[in-house]
């Protein structure tokens, strides 16, 4: 069993680490995809979309929590 808690630090630092540690591989690649991809627009082009690469780490997190609370 996931510890909740754990996992949504590990997918807040890394959005999709926490969707691996409960287990999800399929999940975990796309949030860490997504990261990736948000991260290099952010880098490169728009500096707004910081704010939104913030805002899907907190979602990653809090899927991550959901997902281990749940097992």
């Amino acid at each position: 069993m996931a510890n909740a808690i754990l996992a949504a630090i590990l997918s807040f630092i890394i959005p999709g680490l926490g969707q691996f540690y409960c287990g999800s591989m399929m999940k975990g690649l796309i949030f860490l995809v997504i990261a990736i991809i948000l991260g290099a627009l952010t880098s490169m082009v728009f500096i707004y979309l910081g704010i939104i690469s913030f805002i899907f780490a907190i979602y990653a997190a809090y899927d991550a929590y959901q997902m281990a609370s749940a097992t």
